[in-house]
């Protein structure tokens, strides 16, 4: 089908400073070219990433620009190459634009393209009525997912998902999880999934611990940021609950130096920390005790890869994976309601799992 014309506009959700609020734009509905897909967007999760471009964690460029990655619609349109896709066809957008020609995306690691664009990070994202992808950053999403649950693979399974391959999980493992928000409670799932003996996962709030568990986790109460208690203190609680051994995985999710502190020392001798929260504070490291005494590895995530998202999305449609508790609330594309739920997660405030904008 050849591109359509649209010359209205759309409404769209942009960061126009760091550390100010999200401004609402109306701006021209895009042109897809001849290898881009145009698709109405059904659902935008909110991520914590998204809270820290908004205060400069990260920056974001060039300004102003529509932030969301996690992205979930029905195409509209299709430039005149297409032949994959059609008009009607349900999609969830993979989130890195790349060149698919350089180094980097010739050894499967297009996180790294030299020519590579984020979706809401360097190029409009999904905060908006419309966005146009190239048409392989478009990937089928089978009727047993709904729009609100495809997106959030989009990043916060995906992400997880990468990071347990990152970390070499073997079946027999044990794995802890710091964090199980909306990455961890895939991470959570996706561990059992591949074989993990036992998973533990760590969080401050006990509804988001209680979930955990209905997935064959063990809840670690963690204590609060800024408060300190013995009682409380995860690395501890994971060794006391493996018999002082530790454990061999562990994945940080929370962004928090203390927090990657305390999965450090969760682990076992030749153990496996996967650092994917992001931080702006150095993690201090006490080399001989944690690092070079027991072999343990640090490990950072970056992202996840296209290829990777195809065995996602079966393991979602079969139930394998299930995304049905992980969308907390819908909201609309309101610039104040967004704020509102960037700030939340700024603060950690909310116990909920995921914020999923429906246009």
């Amino acid at each position: 089908m050849a591109a359509m014309a649209h010359t209205h506009s759309m409404e769209s959700i942009r960061m126009v400073a760091v550390g100010k609020p999200l401004e609402a734009q109306r701006l021209p509905i895009p042109t897809p070219g001849e290898d881009d897909v145009l698709v109405q967007v059904r659902a935008s999760g909110i991520c914590h990433s998204d809270a820290h471009y908004r205060a400069g964690r990260s920056s974001v460029e060039p300004l102003p620009l529509t932030l969301g990655h996690e992205i979930a619609g029905e195409v509209v349109s299709v430039g005149k190459r297409v032949q994959r896709l059609q008009s009607g066809d349900r999609v969830v957008l993979h989130y890195l634009i790349t060149c698919g020609e350089c180094e980097y995306c010739q050894r499967g690691a297009e996180q790294y393209c030299i020519k590579g664009r984020m979706l809401g990070h360097f190029i409009d994202g999904g905060y908006a009525e419309y966005i146009a992808v190239p048409q392989r950053n478009a990937l089928n999403l089978p009727p047993e997912i709904p729009f609100e649950q495809g997106a959030t693979l989009m990043c916060a399974s995906a992400t997880a998902l990468h990071a347990l391959n990152k970390s070499r999980l073997r079946g027999g493992e044990t794995v802890a999880i710091f964090g199980v928000g909306g990455l961890g409670i895939s991470a959570v799932q996706l561990a059992r999934r591949f074989g993990a003996l036992q998973v533990y996962a760590v969080d401050t709030h006990p509804a988001k611990l209680e979930l955990a568990a209905r997935y064959g986790a063990i809840p670690i109460q963690a204590a609060p940021a800024g408060v300190e208690s013995p009682a409380l203190d995860a690395a501890d609680q994971v060794r006391a609950q493996t018999g002082g051994r530790g454990v061999d995985v562990a994945i940080e999710l929370v962004g928090s130096p203390g927090t990657m502190r305390q999965a450090l020392r969760s682990l076992a001798i030749f153990g496996r920390l996967v650092i994917v929260g992001l931080s702006a504070q150095p993690l201090a490291i006490d080399t001989y005790r944690e690092l070079l005494g027991p072999e343990a590895e640090i490990i950072g995530s970056n992202d996840h890869l296209l290829r990777e998202l195809p065995l996602l999305i079966e393991l979602a449609r079969r139930g394998d994976l299930d995304l049905s508790p992980v969308v907390s609330r819908t909201i609309p594309l309101d610039a104040a309601v967004v704020n509102q739920a960037l700030d939340e997660l700024e603060n950690y405030g909310s116990a909920g799992i995921r914020t999923v904008i429906t246009p």
